[in-house]
């Protein structure tokens, strides 16, 4: 179980996190939603390890990881797909997903992860990852690289930027993969439809944590409230 604790950030002597508590259990997908500057993303880099609390704690089973780096926590099965894509250019699509040939993956499971998030192999995986490919593929390639890692815990910040109308689809095809293998999603969104596709949200709003529960209700509350939000910014 991963857990944000009485969670605060402040940048710029401004406070971006009002006290978050977030609990993330094995095998369930979550959403964190909210408009855009609510703070959902930097709650994402604090959970991967990209920025440290100004106060409060990051749990993994019962056990303080605030202090641990993106590697260390990518080790204990944490892993993100960041809202930029592609970290590495200059190598092929297929190098990028296997790490250069450092993880031994099979090439039917390349193939099922490219074409899951709507690419084709033989298209794809000799491409190089460089300014050919649009933001939308490298977006893609970038989803494909976190299936094959099958981690623990998957961080997907804002995944459908960047994508098609096509992007609610691969959604739920992506949240239906993890599932085969016990993954827990956090899936960082404002989009509503996009929430409703996972079993339990987080709505938050200005850096506070507005409500929590089935998704189903939390999107039902977003709708009715979010536009009229009387929470002030910071």
């Amino acid at each position: 179980m991963l857990c944000l604790r009485n969670v605060e950030y402040l940048q710029n002597c401004r406070k971006i996190l009002h006290s978050i508590n977030m609990t993330f259990r094995d095998g369930i997908s979550y959403s964190i939603l909210g408009p855009n500057g609510a703070g959902k993303s930097t709650i994402a880099r604090i959970l991967m390890g990209e920025l440290k609390p100004t106060s409060g704690q990051i749990i993994l089973d019962g056990k303080d990881i605030t202090g641990l780096s993106i590697t260390e926590r990518a080790k204990l099965g944490i892993s993100m797909a960041w809202q930029e894509p592609a970290r590495y250019e200059g190598i092929t699509v297929k190098d990028y997903l296997t790490l250069g040939g450092k993880l031994k993956i099979k090439e039917d499971e390349i193939q099922e992860v490219l074409e899951l998030v709507g690419l084709s192999y033989e298209l794809y995986a000799h491409r190089f990852v460089d300014k050919s490919l649009s933001g939308g593929e490298r977006k893609r390639v970038e989803l494909a690289s976190l299936l094959l890692l099958k981690p623990r815990y998957a961080i997907l910040d804002e995944p459908d930027s960047g994508l098609d109308i096509t992007a609610k689809e691969l959604i739920e095809r992506i949240l239906n993969y993890f599932q085969k293998y016990g993954t827990t999603v956090i899936l960082i969104t404002h989009h509503e439809e996009i929430a409703a596709k996972t079993d339990f949200s987080y709505f938050i709003c200005a850096g506070r944590l507005v409500k929590k529960g089935f998704s189903h209700e939390v999107v039902d509350y977003y709708r009715k409230t979010c536009r009229r939000c009387s929470f002030p910014e910071g």
